[in-house]
């Protein structure tokens, strides 16, 4: 599998597979699958070359890393790039409060407490690198500052307020003592991840399906000045959680809910200039954005073996050029959106 490069400020940087792997599935996020399963699906990715994976503490309220911790065991540390995240804190609860009823399932009986200040970071760590059973972090990412998490933009004014004025400090102090290589934001919108990037000396940003196929609004000034300030992007959500690969069929999702008639439309006329060119619209949806330079990886994630493996053919098919043309002559795809080889 192909790499790229990321070394922004000459540390010796990050060599991440074009194709990631998103562990939130492996925490048993909207069905329960076994220790075993989600053990063959990572050696399933291990298998067909990707070499990085993300992780939280929020993916089945611990279970995702403690599942990483097993598949970790005996490769050497250096053959794989590892991240996790930090703003969370999981305390012991009565059942009836754990965090993600009805979306993570079977999972210890844990509830989230948002913390971005230092100390919430320095516990965090510490709780992540136990559970996962490794030495060492690559990336740490602050984890959902975004008003999808917190509900109205004063709640995330504050909560971007607390990682900046505290917790921030601590992410620098982890890089410049070389106990992680890089930091950044695990964030679902761009608009915060601009704020903190004007704000602060951030490495890299995991976004969540906000620059794909079918929206690309973060070229207007997010992605310049990621271009400008040689910050990465790890692009998740590729597929805008899940309208990009099944197509614009009923029940479709898009951004964790039912597509609404507008994206399913769009999403037909995207998929009909497609088919034009014999590419599959999920094909076109996995590559597009590692077009962009500031793009080093995406990571799609999966639930079964089968999809990891999926993913990486999917990956492999060959874009014509002339499909990016035709989007973009059709008014599908924004006349600035990179296109290259």
């Amino acid at each position: 599998m192909k790499t790229r490069q990321y070394d922004r400020i000459g540390n010796g940087g990050i060599s991440f597979t074009e194709l990631g792997f998103g562990t939130a599935p492996l925490g048993n996020l909207y069905k329960a699958i076994s220790d075993e399963e989600a053990h063959s699906v990572l050696e399933a990715a291990w298998e067909t070359g990707c070499r990085y994976f993300d992780t939280a503490p929020l993916y089945g309220l611990g279970l995702s890393e403690t599942r990483l911790n097993r598949f970790l065991r005996g490769k050497k540390r250096d053959e794989y790039v590892l991240s996790t995240k930090v703003g969370r804190l999981l305390q012991v609860c009565a059942p009836e409060e754990r965090t993600g009823i009805g979306k993570f399932f079977e999972t210890p009986t844990r509830r989230e407490v948002y913390d971005y200040t230092y100390d919430g970071v320095m516990r965090s760590i510490d709780f992540s690198l136990e559970r996962l059973g490794v030495d060492r972090l690559d990336i740490l990412y602050a984890h959902d500052l975004d008003v999808f998490n917190h509900g109205s933009q004063e709640a995330l004014d504050a909560k971007l307020g607390e990682l900046m004025h505290s917790g921030y400090y601590a992410l620098l102090s982890l890089r410049d003592q070389g106990v992680i290589k890089a930091f950044g934001a695990g964030v679902n919108e761009w608009q915060p991840c601009q704020w903190m990037a004007e704000r602060g000396d951030f490495d890299l940003f995991l976004l969540a399906g906000r620059y794909t196929l079918l929206e690309q609004e973060a070229l207007e000034s997010f992605l310049p000045l990621c271009e400008e300030r040689g910050i990465g992007i790890i692009l998740g959500g590729p597929y805008n959680s899940g309208i990009l690969a099944t197509g614009p069929v009923p029940g479709a999702h898009y951004n964790y809910s039912e597509a609404p008639p507008e994206i399913l439309d769009r999403v037909t006329r995207i998929e009909a200039v497609c088919a034009r060119h014999g590419v599959k619209l999920i094909e076109a949806a996995l590559r597009f954005p590692l077009l962009h330079p500031v793009v080093y990886s995406v990571i799609p994630g999966g639930q079964s073996v089968g999809q990891v493996k999926a993913n990486r053919e999917i990956l492999n098919k060959d874009i014509p050029a002339a499909l990016w043309t035709a989007l973009k002559e059709e008014g599908l795809m924004r006349h600035d959106a990179p296109a290259g080889a």
